[in-house]
């Protein structure tokens, strides 16, 4: 798929080498988007990837001193969905990185790629335009930052520059009083694409709105500011009837199109009806319902920052091999350096139990634990697995005994066709690895990018607690009960 895959120590690095290779280059941070491009065909031109994901520093969320709240480019959706101060200070953009994908997908794929793919349906740009983000652009001519609203010039169009890096994502910390959140409308409660999408964001000035931002996303060819609603409401209470009309108002700022996912008139009223149950949330405080306290993450029990940095840049070819750990061998491979994980798995390393279903990150069965953490292998490059550690399927079985999440398949008759199996085992071990005693709700959400063909779920989730139940017992097992003979 690619010629030339460059994994750098630094930002400085990557910005040299897109300034060398300009158009033919593409930068690989989660390469959640891009991979998929890449097998599609979409980019034929892209020759070499440049791999950021192991740049140090680059993955924190931090509030700055002009109180400015920053991401930096290796951040992730599970990282704002997860950060207490997004969720507390920008709630609308928490609650669209947990909306996005399933816990595998969230763990590689970036906020910034997210922006960067620019489609209108993507979900954390709708909430960062509503909260007045700005991004850093960086090349060897030095840095511009604009605001994201600029960013856009079409469906799928940027005015990204390709010997840029865009190194920093920034919006204002919201005064005190402020509120916002997120809706989306999908054909599913998980894995899905936008239908419509709406963020509101509302600074109050007591129970009157002082400044109002309402962005609508998948309902124009970019991300739109609904602007008669947002005057309609300022100087207002919000009571049903201003609720009512601000929502009206909003709907006539789309301009949808018909497609697979819903009818022009549908994704219209749906706009409505966004917005009117966003602003409903925000009157009534109860935008956060629903939300979990901790959200599954799939990451292990591991501080959530964290990169292994590379000893020096490497350009993976044929002439480097890819040197890495899984299932706690040491495996060097001399070809592949040009697949996919999944097929540098299955094909050089022969470790079969590691399924493809769709290659596309949308069933799960690929699922495998990379640096301790759950993600699809089918997106994620082959070379990212030098010098990394991974555990497949085959790994989780120990010193001849079954894992706990094997075991409780066994006990809860959990396997069917069996396909999807061992991603669901993989999807369990990190989720025990992370919540030892996970609730019921944990582990719906663990498995949200596990898809079972068979319709086996209830069965799996019996398996997940039996698990839990079988770890907890080899951690604290019984003591011995002795009984006697009486004479």
């Amino acid at each position: 798929m690619w010629k030339r895959y460059f994994a750098v120590q630094d930002l400085e690095q990557a910005i040299a080498l897109l300034s060398e290779h300009g158009e033919q280059t593409r930068i690989v941070a989660g390469a959640t988007d891009l991979l998929l491009e890449l097998e599609r065909g979409v980019r034929p031109g892209v020759t070499a990837l440049i791999d950021i994901s192991r740049v140090p520093g680059q993955d924190r969320i931090d509030l700055d001193e002009r109180g400015w709240i920053r991401l930096g480019p290796l951040v992730t959706h599970n990282h704002c969905a997860l950060s207490p101060l997004i969720r507390q200070q920008a709630y609308a953009l928490a609650r669209a990185c947990w909306d996005v994908g399933s816990p595998q997908i969230r763990n590689r794929a970036t906020v910034a790629g997210n922006l960067i793919t620019a489609s209108p349906a993507n979900d954390s740009i709708t909430p960062l335009m509503a909260l007045g983000a700005e991004v850093t652009l960086r090349s060897a001519r030095g840095d511009r930052s604009l605001p994201l609203r600029d960013f856009y010039t079409g469906v799928r169009r940027t005015v990204l520059r390709p010997d840029e890096l865009l190194t920093s994502i920034a919006f204002p910390a919201p005064p005190p009083g402020s509120r916002s959140t997120f809706i989306k409308l999908g054909l599913r409660r998980a894995q899905a694409i936008s239908v419509v999408n709406a963020a509101v964001a509302l600074q109050m000035d007591g129970d009157r709105v002082r400044r109002a931002a309402i962005t609508l996303g998948a309902v124009a060819p970019t991300i739109i500011h609904a602007e008669a609603a947002q005057a309609y409401l300022e100087g207002r209470a919000l009571d049903p009837t201003a609720i009512a009309e601000a929502a009206a108002l909003a709907q006539t700022s789309a301009s949808p199109i018909d497609d697979l996912r819903g009818s022009a008139r549908y994704r219209s009223e749906m706009v409505r009806v966004c917005v009117l149950r966003a602003l409903r949330d925000l009157a009534a405080g109860r935008e956060q319902h629903g939300y979990p306290e901790q959200p599954v993450a799939l990451w292990g029990p591991q501080e959530p920052h964290w990169t292994i940095p590379l000893p020096v840049r490497l350009e993976h070819a044929q002439s480097l091999p890819i040197e890495t750990t899984i299932n706690g061998r040491s495996r060097r491979f001399a070809t592949g350096q040009h697949k996919t994980l999944l097929r540098l798995l299955r094909e050089e390393g022969g470790l079969t139990g590691t399924k493809e279903g769709c290659a596309e990150g949308e069933c799960g069965a690929c699922t495998v634990l990379l640096d301790g953490m759950a993600v699809m292998a089918c997106m994620v490059p082959a070379p990212r697995a030098h010098g990394a550690q991974i555990v497949t399927v085959e790994g989780l079985a120990a010193d001849g005994e079954l894992h706990p999440i094997q075991q409780g398949f066994i006990e809860a008759g959990a396997v069917q066709c069996g396909y999807c199996t061992p991603g669901f085992l993989m999807s369990g071990a990190g989720l025990l690895l992370e919540r030892p005693r996970p609730t019921p709700d944990d582990v719906r959400q663990a498995v949200t990018g596990n898809l079972c063909r068979c319709t086996g779920y209830y069965s799996i989730f019996e398996a997940f607690e039996r698990a839990a139940r079988l770890a907890e017992q080899a951690k604290h097992p019984e003591p011995a009960t002795s009984i006697g003979r009486g004479g």
